[in-house]
């Protein structure tokens, strides 16, 4: 009974000491449960013996256990301990009441003592149970709050577990779709449809099957290497884009790094310092962003598959063997076939370009070590055009598209027949064919050099190698003779040009040196008529002079085509100021070239600008020494020319002389400034050689 007392009376005493030991300090918490444990063993050591208190002390660290559990809930375990500190104090109080109670009375109390053990033990962990939730509650709180960062960036994730596993997902899907894209997107813009990416690609079936096989460590390293090597495809397929667009050829790894910055050069002429930083950045912000978003939507998506391997597995299994029903039996959906391995082929065909770029160096040394007329004497040269004024002129852009197209053939072929019958009227004859160009829709410097030279110059590198070397071209031999003056109009030179001296000219007209002080018509800065009346001006114009020999660019065809300048008065071009207002009545290339059919109508009005300006001047002071050969350098941007592969560009000689003509009446060229459908077809590089003979002592 006593015993019991006892008991009762030290429970409330334990839940005070246990709430008080909980309601320490964070520092005190940190360091109670060693000492409280290490006290714990010695209150059991001290009180093994006495049995009514030591049943009374396990009663009470059952109770202590209790509330522990409950507070343990809230993050904390102190409590426990607390109760087991409490429960060693019941027992040294038990043990106390035991021996001052007669021996005789010790088997009843037994038995009263383990009745209030039990009744104390369950009101215990009632009603301490309650409290230290609350109080555990109330010192985890805290605790909690500054010592672990709630999960997600501020807790957001935790506050709305729906809107975070809806990002979850979207992202998910957004990556898995970037992925896809990257595998399935074309190199091309016109094939860049829906078409495109209804397709199963064995680049990413194989690509799934090595991730899931390999080890997790390989991996890791394996998506991240492969997301990176799908953004610089993409990157790569993107320039492809931009270079079939204007050059209707893909990029070229090895020869064509030079022409970014002329391309940039482009920008800024066309639309200003500012159009030309905001677009190099964006190009530069694009690429970062391309990688970087690719390897990580890669990594993401092999997480995603990893996590979910058996469903990964079952589908990489299922796709590989529908690409291999689907390519033997050659499925195509809307004319595309339904299995792909395109970027295999992309990466092959790049392959080889490299290859083959390594190895243009060699082969172009080779075919400029030949020329057939390195070794003939000066006097033998161009015997058959002594005396003759000899203008060689290109239109820029001027191609096959402008006389075959069916929307521009009407408008076209009036101003050539216009421009044919009013050089009869002058006297002057013509005849016309086609030369093939090496380039098309921009690089008009490559196709200058290839019809003076007489080399194929395809690209950058064999430019450079061209006007390095000793090679001969028709400026060379026309010099060499000794009986001509050798002069460029070249308007859209703005910078120093260094190569002017290979072609042989006695004196080159830049656009600072033809006397103009009208605006810009966007990348062009001089209009063709200015030009050639400048030319008249400051060489054929003279009197007393030697015959001349002239390279002439005649560049207001050149692209954007927006705003054009128009046909004046000859007698009113002066400075070139008149062409302000006619600027300012002129078409936005901006908003020309948000409609392809408006960038095809002013590339017609272009071309129509740059005829009558030529012929125009032949008719004012065309003589009868004046022998003019015109083509174009190239055919415009796949813009205008809507598809079409053709490189040809027409090419004219126009003289009053019939014995100039009757040289060259082999060629079976048609007669008039239109070259007929069926006319000859040569590669420009050709040129050179076939105009030399035909004018050349075995020609008379």
């Amino acid at each position: 009974m006593v015993a019991g007392s006892v008991i009762d009376r030290c429970l409330p005493c334990h839940r005070k000491t246990a709430r008080k030991d909980r309601r320490v300090s964070l520092f005190t918490r940190s360091r109670q449960p060693l000492d409280t444990a290490e006290g714990g063993a010695d209150s059991e050591d001290d009180t093994g013996g006495a049995g009514v208190a030591g049943e009374a002390s396990g009663a009470t660290e059952e109770a202590g256990t209790a509330s522990g559990e409950g507070a343990d809930t809230a993050g904390g375990a102190e409590t426990a301990d607390g109760a087991g500190t409490a429960s060693d104090e019941g027992a040294d109080s038990a043990a106390g009441a035991g021996e001052a109670e007669p021996a005789k009375e010790t088997a009843e109390g037994n038995e009263v003592a383990a009745a209030k053990r039990d009744e104390g033990a369950e009101a215990a962990a009632k009603a301490d149970g309650t409290e230290d939730e609350t109080d555990a509650s109330e010192s985890a709180g805290p605790a909690g709050r500054s010592d672990s960062p709630p999960p997600g960036w501020f807790g957001w994730r935790r506050r709305y577990p729906r809107t975070a596993r809806g990002v979850t997902i979207g992202t998910t899907v957004l990556a898995s779709a970037l992925v896809l894209f990257a595998l399935l997107v074309p190199n091309r813009l016109e094939r860049l449809g829906p078409e495109a990416f209804f397709r199963l690609p064995a680049e990413g079936i194989l690509l799934a099957g090595l991730l899931l096989a390999v080890p997790p460590r390989s991996r890791r390293l394996m998506s991240v290497a492969a997301g990176a090597l799908l953004g610089l495809l993409t990157v790569l397929k993107f320039v492809d884009m931009g270079f079939y667009s204007v050059l209707a050829r893909p990029f070229d790894l090895v020869l064509d790094w030079i022409l970014l910055d002329d391309a940039a050069e482009f920008v800024r002429e066309s639309f200003g310092r500012t159009g030309q930083v905001l677009a190099v950045v964006g190009v530069i912000v694009l690429i970062v962003a391309v990688l970087v978003l690719m390897t990580l939507a890669t990594v993401r998506v092999t997480n995603l598959m990893v996590g979910h391997r058996a469903v990964a597995t079952r589908t990489t299994l299922i796709l590989g063997t529908a690409w291999i029903t689907c390519m033997t039996l050659g499925i195509q959906i809307a004319g595309v076939p339904l299995a792909t391995k395109g970027n295999a082929d992309f990466v092959n065909n790049r392959i080889e370009q490299v290859q083959a770029g390594l190895k243009d160096g060699r082969v172009f040394e080779k075919q400029a070590a030949v020329d057939a007329f390195a070794k003939t004497p000066p006097d033998q040269l161009l015997t058959g055009l002594r005396g003759k004024d000899v203008l060689f002129t290109f239109i820029e852009s001027y191609g096959r598209v402008a006389i075959d197209d069916p929307a521009m053939a009407p408008q076209i072929d009036s101003v050539l027949k216009e421009g044919t019958n009013s050089l009869k009227a002058a006297g002057f004859q013509s005849r016309s064919a086609w030369l093939k160009s090496p380039v098309t829709g921009a690089g008009s410097w490559l196709a200058h050099s290839t019809f003076l030279s007489g080399l194929w110059i395809k690209n950058q590198q064999r430019y450079r190698s061209l006007t390095t070397s000793d090679r001969a071209t028709l400026g060379s031999y026309f010099r060499k003779t000794g009986a001509w003056r050798t002069v460029g109009i070249v308007p859209g030179v703005r910078r120093a040009w260094p190569e002017g001296k290979f072609f042989a000219l006695d004196h080159i007209y830049d656009s600072e040196h033809l006397g103009y002080n009208g605006p810009y018509f966007s990348w062009t800065p001089v209009p063709d008529q200015f030009s050639l009346e400048a030319f008249q001006r400051l060489e054929h114009g003279k009197k007393n002079r030697d015959p001349i020999m002239a390279e002439i660019i005649l560049a207001s065809s050149h692209n954007p085509w927006s705003p054009i300048a128009r046909m004046t008065d000859w007698d009113e071009l002066g400075d070139g100021s008149i062409f302000n207002q006619i600027k300012k009545e002129g078409t936005d290339p901006k908003e020309v070239w948000k409609d392809p059919e408006r960038v095809r109508t002013e590339y017609r009005h272009a071309i129509e600008y740059s005829l009558h300006s030529l012929t125009e001047w032949v008719e004012r002071y065309g003589t009868d020494d004046t022998v003019l050969v015109f083509l174009g350098d190239h055919q415009p941007v796949p813009t205008v020319t809507a598809g079409s592969t053709s490189k040809d560009v027409p090419v004219t000689i126009v003289a009053r002389d019939p014995k100039v003509l009757d040289k060259i009446s082999d060629w079976n060229w048609t007669d008039g400034l239109k070259p007929a459908e069926n006319a000859p077809t040569w590669g420009m590089d050709r040129f050179r050689d076939r105009f030399m003979t035909a004018y050349g002592p075995r020609g008379d």
